[in-house]
């Protein structure tokens, strides 16, 4: 009775942090019924005491009240805000654990969602640059209206209260002088800056991308506003000040958004000085990156992650391969380097014109690429695959997709995957019916948080 009055919303807890959930938080175990308790902010090793913030019957959010004795693994965070913006939840905890954890999410996921038994899942390949490796950063901004300041930041966790900032660990470290002075620049101007509560004002977002190969830097202004809606500012002088004053300054975009959404990017950009896009090089092919072009936010590992597609495939090249979900072509193109013949699927239309564009640009002409539902596509594949390749958005393959990669039942299937849970949904059925895993390879995209990149390698064994 005494600990069930005790497991009470506001009550004080005294734990061992002993895990880290897939949502970055501290996990704990509390009493003989071993409830579980999800705490941000620490690390496993802790002795904490936390209080109760949300109670349910088998397991509670706890908010961070004391640390009693910290974790062998707890390092000083290298941001002084770490423990308050949400950009990053495990600045404090030491980056050996970190990959350590990240291991054991895709093995529990595996085992858990796709009840594989003691399925192969390597170390997770660290990054070179644990920080200031981010290429792409996209900041909402607010007017604080006690201090008549423009903010730009990211949001405090589980709120939507802003933490300014004038720089970030994580991101590429050229953004910091941008960051700062950007925001001092829309104070001078004096330019309304969107409030979310009330859908009122225009400037919403800052948006700032670097090709980390080449330096060039793309910026984007995204406003609440129609494209067609007149905007009395002085934006083409602004953007042109701005582009003679920073020499890696390619372009200046505009992209309009006026809807009461989440998402950050409407449909409709336009450049308001120098070009819409940016060069990079990866794998020694140069791309073109828009504002909005889905690209991986760390350009090394996602090379790291490519060499080992590369090395587990072991291509001869007279292979026919398909990549579904192929975006603008960042995997299609260097396995085409490599095949006989190389098709990319995507539903987006302007990724697969980025897609061919890249392609042209590199003078590969061994890959075609076709817009639709990977599903309907898939069917109207000319060939027999030796290899598919998937690399899926976050909510992985609809069941259709599966089928109909069964029906067509290459020899090998390489499924690249930024969500564990996904993927090990993903991966049963398939396993299920004609394919073995082969092993799966974690790498680290996301140093700092608990986001997880890894890449299943699948071979046929039922003909």
């Amino acid at each position: 009775m005494e600990a069930q009055s005790t497991w009470k919303q506001g009550n004080l807890l005294e734990l061992e942090i002993t895990d880290l959930s897939p949502n970055g938080d501290g996990v704990g175990r509390w009493g003989e019924q071993q409830r579980v308790i999800f705490v941000p902010n620490t690390v496993p090793g802790d002795q904490i005491t936390a209080r109760l913030i949300r109670v349910k019957p088998r397991y509670a959010y706890g908010q961070l009240h004391k640390i009693i004795h910290a974790s062998p693994h707890r390092i000083r965070p290298q941001c002084i805000v770490a423990d308050k913006c949400g950009g990053c939840q495990w600045q404090a905890v030491e980056y050996a654990h970190q990959l350590i954890a990240k291991q054991n999410q895709v093995i529990q996921a595996l085992e858990r969602i796709g009840q594989f038994q003691s399925p192969i899942v390597e170390p997770v390949l660290a990054a070179a640059f644990p920080f200031a490796y981010r290429n792409k950063v996209t900041y909402p901004l607010a007017f604080n209206p006690n201090s008549q300041r423009v903010q730009a930041g990211y949001y405090r966790q589980g709120s939507h209260k802003l933490i300014n900032l004038n720089q970030c660990p994580v991101q590429d470290p050229h953004f910091d002088r941008f960051l700062a002075e950007v925001k001092e620049d829309l104070q001078k101007r004096g330019w309304p800056i969107y409030d979310e509560h009330k859908h009122q004002g225009l400037i919403r977002h800052l948006s700032l991308r670097i090709g980390r190969r080449t330096g060039e830097i793309l910026m984007t202004l995204i406003v609440n506003a129609d494209q067609n809606q007149p905007l009395s500012l002085e934006l083409d002088t602004q953007a042109q000040e701005w582009l003679e004053r920073y020499s890696q300054l390619v372009g200046i975009c505009l992209n309009f958004n006026p809807h009461q959404t989440n998402r950050i990017f409407g449909a409709e950009t336009v450049c308001l000085a120098g070009r819409h896009y940016l060069h990079e090089m990866f794998a020694g092919l140069t791309f073109q990156l828009r504002p909005d072009t889905f690209f991986q936010v760390h350009t090394e590992q996602a090379e790291v992650l490519l060499n080992t597609i590369l090395d587990h495939l072991q291509l001869g090249g007279n292979e026919q391969v398909v990549d579904v979900y192929c975006g603008i072509g960042t995997l299609t193109l260097p396995l085409a380097q490599r095949v006989r013949e190389m098709v990319g699927i995507e539903m987006q239309a302007a990724a697969i014109e980025q897609a061919q564009a890249n392609a042209a640009l590199n003078q590969i002409t061994n890959a075609t690429f076709t817009v639709g539902a990977a599903k309907d596509c898939l069917k109207a594949i000319p060939f027999k695959p030796d290899v598919v390749l998937l690399d899926p958005p976050r909510k992985g393959c609809h069941m259709d997709v599966i089928e109909q990669l069964l029906t067509l039942n290459p020899r090998q299937m390489v499924y690249v995957s930024c969500h564990s849970a996904t993927l090990a949904r993903d991966l049963k059925p398939l396993c299920q019916s004609s394919y073995a895993i082969d092993r799966v390879q974690p790498v680290d995209f996301f140093p700092q948080t608990s986001h997880i990149e890894c890449v299943a390698f699948l071979r046929r064994c039922v003909d």
